[in-house]
């Protein structure tokens, strides 16, 4: 039986039984890999240079284990390596980095609305995700009733962005490797760390501001040491909060914490508030295309937007414009060397 070659396969097999045997050993008996083990691994994973059986045993043990801050550090450095970087819009703010692989179950998927609230400003704001979940509202799925197509390339992305526009791209045309791992999951029928890895990563060729989301207690704490450790610094900053049924808008009934990463220092931004009685107008059902109409209506004042969302807009364009302000500054003090 004739197979068709994966064409994102990359020839020269990588030998993967030291690190499985390290790292399968269960949750009490495995030990992690250093940061340089982890990029190799996993860009091996992605360059498909490991047998199936290997990626299977890998994505297994990794999910009994747990990632560490050095193995998801080295696996984010590799997952950004194996896709073009995006071009930095022309802008007063840096570039604002939304993922959303979730949608909503439940309450109203309103990414749509923080990403519409902040390109209004003047904000580049780049959505990459998956453009439909079974038994989920996508956050693209909104937008296409709100009238705005994903980007596939690009050239598509640059023109979203000078349009003011927020620009969703499916993470098969943003990062087509990366997106090869995530559909393992319709395989082996569990996640893997690359569903972290989307959530973490930065597209953009400089610096940007990345909002990320947990939804397990355990991830918080990783996630925490990994941008207060191992992040690079000059690739910006980052904000963490509890994801909103995964994704990372703030919750319209009641605020999370929300905590901002900023060379290696953390503060609190937004305290998480307590529940409260009055609950927010919100739209009556949460599909694609009454989100999509109640949107509309909050963008034109006919509906109120909740306060959380209004605070996180808030947060999110002054780190963006003191982003892009230290990015100028460092650039024109570096010409000003130079010449």
């Amino acid at each position: 039986m004739n197979q068709t070659p994966d064409p994102l396969a990359s020839s020269g097999s990588f030998p993967a039984a030291r690190f499985i045997k390290e790292i399968g050993r269960g949750k009490k008996g495995a030990r992690s890999m250093s940061r340089d083990d982890a990029r190799d691994l996993y860009a091996a994973m992605l360059e498909r240079r490991v047998s199936d059986l290997e990626l299977g045993g890998i994505v297994l043990a990794m999910r009994i284990k747990g990632e560490s801050v050095d193995e998801i550090a080295g696996f984010l450095d590799a997952a950004e390596a194996s896709f073009a970087p995006l071009t930095m819009p022309a802008s007063d703010y840096a570039p604002i980095v939304i993922p959303s692989y979730n949608g909503s179950r439940n309450i109203p998927n309103l990414t749509p609305l923080l990403a519409l609230l902040l390109a209004r400003h003047g904000a580049p704001v780049l959505i990459h995700g998956v453009t439909s979940d079974p038994g989920r509202v996508t956050t693209a799925e909104i937008l296409f009733e709100l009238g705005l197509r994903p980007a596939q390339s690009h050239a598509d992305a640059q023109a979203g962005f000078a349009r003011h526009e927020p620009v969703f791209m499916p993470v098969e045309s943003l990062a087509p490797r990366m997106a090869g791992l995530l559909a393992l999951r319709g395989i082996l029928g569990v996640r893997n760390s690359t569903h972290t890895l989307v959530k973490i990563m930065q597209p953009f060729a400089g610096p940007a501001l990345r909002l990320t989301s947990y939804t397990h207690p355990e991830y918080l704490e990783m996630l925490s040491a990994y941008f207060e450790t191992a992040a690079p610094v000059e690739r910006g900053d980052a904000f963490l909060m509890r994801g909103t049924e995964g994704e990372t808008v703030a919750n319209p009934k009641r605020a999370q914490q929300i905590e901002w990463f900023h060379g290696h220092q953390r503060t609190v931004l937004v305290q998480k508030q307590e529940p409260v009685d009055d609950m927010p107008p919100l739209p009556h059902s949460s599909d694609a295309q009454t989100t999509a109409k109640w949107i509309a209506q909050a963008l034109k004042g006919e509906q109120p937007v909740p306060g959380p969302i209004l605070e996180q807009v808030e947060h999110c364009l002054h780190v963006a414009k003191h982003l892009h302000a230290t990015r100028v500054f460092h650039e024109n003090a570096g010409s000003s060397r130079a010449g």
